[in-house]
């Protein structure tokens, strides 16, 4: 870990990183891709640490309000936040100018924060996002070794839930021959129904590899799965886009369900859910 003065925060789409890199060491992950141009080790997460000052910085200077997102590159609750806190400071600012927010994580460690959130919540908006892909327990620990496994984040949804903090789901990837089976998608879908997510975001039913994070995945593959990086190579050349040979059937098994139970499963209607802020607050300006 190394800590560095950041210039700004907040992206032209009002979405901010406060780490680059991660330790959660999921098997797949795509920000280890060279065209994000992380140049230093993964896991020696970047902190920049006067974020929660550049935030205010840019909020206090805002007209509108608007929502304001995190962890689209790198998990706003990594195992560094606990003692860090930068998360959470980052949040006391988004409410001290009445601003939304909207996370996406695969920690527990945001229960820490649900006292914030729900504040936010009431009087603004809050969202939280979480990626489930395996529901087994002891196979999501081979593919996302560093972080809570699904029963966990289940119940970090289920925690929002009892405080009246909106939830949407990201459904991916599922990594051909190893979670992409109609078993491992009908237990996540159950955990949403019954979790009360708002909506799934899943694309298709597969992964996508770049150079960087394919060189990573297929060292695990080989570590976990041994043989299944040369059917990898085979069917699938360097191709971006691997999806799974089951990924047709997957999709009518999602869609059938999430319409059966009323969770809004097109992605670009979960992310306008996600950004829009309450009527009242759309023309709200800070003059």
């Amino acid at each position: 870990m190394h800590f560095v003065d950041a210039k700004g925060i907040l992206s032209a789409k009002n979405g901010m990183n406060i780490y680059r890199g991660c330790t959660h060491g999921c098997i797949y992950c795509d920000s280890r891709s060279l065209c994000y141009h992380i140049d230093h080790p993964f896991e020696d997460i970047e902190v920049k640490q006067n974020a929660p000052e550049l935030l205010e910085k840019a909020l206090r200077s805002k007209r509108k309000k608007c929502v304001i997102g995190t962890g689209s590159m790198s998990d706003p609750y990594m195992p560094a936040e606990k003692e860090l806190l930068l998360m959470r400071r980052c949040l006391e600012v988004i409410k001290k100018y009445d601003f939304g927010a909207a996370l996406i994580t695969k920690s527990d460690l945001v229960l820490r924060d649900i006292d914030l959130l729900r504040t936010i919540n009431e009087e603004q908006k809050a969202v939280v996002q979480m990626t489930l892909t395996t529901f087994n327990d002891d196979l999501c620990r081979l593919i996302e070794p560093n972080v809570c496994p699904a029963s966990r984040r289940y119940e970090v949804l289920k925690a929002m839930q009892e405080n009246d903090i909106p939830t949407y789901v990201w459904l991916t990837p599922l990594l051909p021959y190893i979670n992409d089976t109609p078993e491992n998608l009908m237990g996540l879908l159950e955990m949403c129904a019954d979790a009360g997510v708002k909506g799934i975001i899943c694309f298709n039913m597969g992964l996508t590899l770049r150079e960087g994070n394919r060189e990573y995945f297929y060292k695990a593959l080989d570590r976990l799965f041994p043989g299944l990086k040369e059917r990898y190579q085979r069917e699938y050349g360097l191709s971006y886009v691997l999806n799974s040979p089951r990924s047709a059937q997957l999709m009518d098994q999602f869609v059938c369900f999430c319409e059966k139970h009323g969770i809004l499963h097109d992605p670009e209607q979960c992310f306008t859910q996600i950004r829009t802020l309450p009527e009242k607050y759309k023309q709200l300006s800070l003059f």
